[in-house]
């Protein structure tokens, strides 16, 4: 399909308007972000390295997420440039409607949204997970692991000049089972291997049920019941590999199989899946709203009113998709439901404004 002048020019501009306002809210976040690692390693003597490298490494990420917003803005701008100059009478005086403008803002934005889950989303994520890799080694957390593979759940504990190894073949709420636990000292030499059937991890005092010991004279014991002391309860062990922004699309779905694997929830993987699923689709319908607001201009109110209902809009939607995202997390909701709900919503006001629009 051969692109008409008009169409060359009106998405030239709004990519170039969504450009300009990603690198301005990517310089904030750069800002921002630097202020707080100089703040972080003000008792390490790392000079500046370290912190601008983490910054670039982390922006990104931070600017995923706001793409929503930036899309708006990019609507709101391009049709206040377009008004401003006349060129949006132009276009109308020579047959070009709301309709046409409209849906070519559309594809242009969905077109957009597709590259930013394909490409841009699985650069962040990739940069996040370099960044969290660094950043953990200048925090207590680096003592404190875990992670999810093939072969389990893995857990590297310190605590009471002890190292314990833990591996889980399942892993439940509130429950460790199969469990194999390797104790060695701070010279990393072999104490003990305690195997249990379950363990409770409601809190960091663990209760091991199905207890069997072997000491490094391999003497064997067997205990019903025992007590054991972990830095970890289960909310922490799911905080430590929670952080899924960090992982590429394809990471995410192998990860989904190890947790299958073990028994463990896959509820959070599911739901940052479809979120990405759904992003393009949440951008541009933003778009369309911004768009449609726009174009009901009333020359009687001030164009920042706009500008601030928009804000309004985005502010809106974001709470309505962190509401039903909750839901959906929490299980009280389908997942589905809880992302496609607001996205569906959004879509059949943005079908109402549109039948108004093209009535002008």
């Amino acid at each position: 399909m051969v692109l008409k002048v008009y169409q060359k020019y009106l998405i030239k501009e709004f990519i170039l308007i969504s450009l300009k306002i990603t690198f301005v809210f990517l310089i904030l976040g750069l800002i921002m972000s630097l202020l707080e690692e100089l703040n972080f390693f003000s008792d390490y003597d790392v000079g500046y390295y370290y912190p601008i490298f983490l910054v670039l490494l982390n922006v990104p990420s931070l600017v995923y997420e706001i793409f929503p917003f930036i899309f708006l803005l990019s609507s709101q701008f391009l049709f206040l440039k377009l008004l401003d100059s006349g060129e949006l009478n132009t276009f109308k005086n020579h047959g070009l409607n709301n309709m046409k403008i409209l849906r070519l803002i559309t594809l242009t934005s969905f077109v957009m949204g597709l590259f930013i889950v394909i490409i841009f989303y699985n650069l962040s994520a990739i940069m996040k997970f370099e960044y969290l890799n660094i950043k953990k080694n200048f925090t207590k957390d680096n003592k404190y692991l875990a992670t999810i593979t093939e072969n389990g759940l893995w857990i590297k504990d310190e605590i009471n000049e002890q190292i314990n190894f833990i591996n889980a073949q399942k892993f439940t709420i509130n429950t460790l089972n199969e469990v194999d636990i390797i104790q060695l000292n701070k010279k990393f030499e072999f104490q003990s291997n305690i195997k249990a059937e379950n363990i409770d991890i409601e809190d960091d005092n663990w209760k091991l049920y199905g207890v069997k010991i072997i000491d490094k004279d391999n003497n064997t014991k067997i205990i019903k019941e025992m007590n054991f002391s972990s830095n970890f309860n289960y909310e922490e062990i799911n905080n430590l590999f929670s952080n899924l922004g960090s992982l590429t699309i394809w990471n995410l779905f192998e990860l989904k199989k190890n947790y299958i694997s073990i028994n463990y929830s896959t509820t959070e993987i599911d739901y940052h899946v479809q979120r990405i699923v759904a992003y393009p689709f949440l951008i541009t319908i933003i778009t369309i709203l911004s768009a449609i607001l726009m174009l009901n201009l009333d020359t009687q109110k001030p164009k920042l009113f706009f500008i601030v209902v928009g804000i309004l809009l985005s502010v809106t939607v974001y709470y309505i998709n962190f509401f039903f995202g909750t839901m959906g997390k929490n299980e009280k909701i389908p997942l589905l439901v809880s992302i496609w709900t607001p996205i569906i919503t959004l879509t059949i006001f943005s079908l109402i404004g549109m039948i108004r629009i093209n009535e002008k």
